[in-house]
């Protein structure tokens, strides 16, 4: 059961950024697949400029146990992997409540 993170968890909202061999390979779904019973909530999807992003919140150890999990099940396709917090005034980051659920986004469109 994938249970939803709860701000009394000491929530984290980050954007990563994962380069290498993340495209056209099943990378998106298989980040999809482990955030399943997981308590993370967000989004991955693929970058024009032939990256994955994702926005992600969690309590900090979830946060790093997920990310960690992806490295672990990808390891030979990362090339390299950005951690940032998402900052106040970021366009795309989500609601202003606890995000829910983990999504595929299948396109880039303004403002999401």
């Amino acid at each position: 059961m994938n249970r939803r993170p709860r701000a009394e968890d000491g929530l984290r909202r980050e954007w990563v950024e994962i380069t290498g061999r993340v495209q056209g390979v099943g990378f998106r779904a298989m980040v999809a697949e482990i955030a399943l019973g997981r308590p993370v909530a967000g989004w991955v999807r693929n970058e024009p400029r032939g990256s994955v992003l994702m926005l992600l919140e969690a309590a900090e150890g979830d946060l790093d146990a997920f990310i960690e999990a992806i490295v672990q099940e990808r390891a030979t396709d990362i090339a390299g992997l950005d951690r940032r917090p998402v900052e106040t005034g970021d366009a795309e980051k989500g609601p202003s409540g606890p995000l829910t659920g983990f999504s595929v986004k299948f396109n880039r469109l303004p403002g999401r």
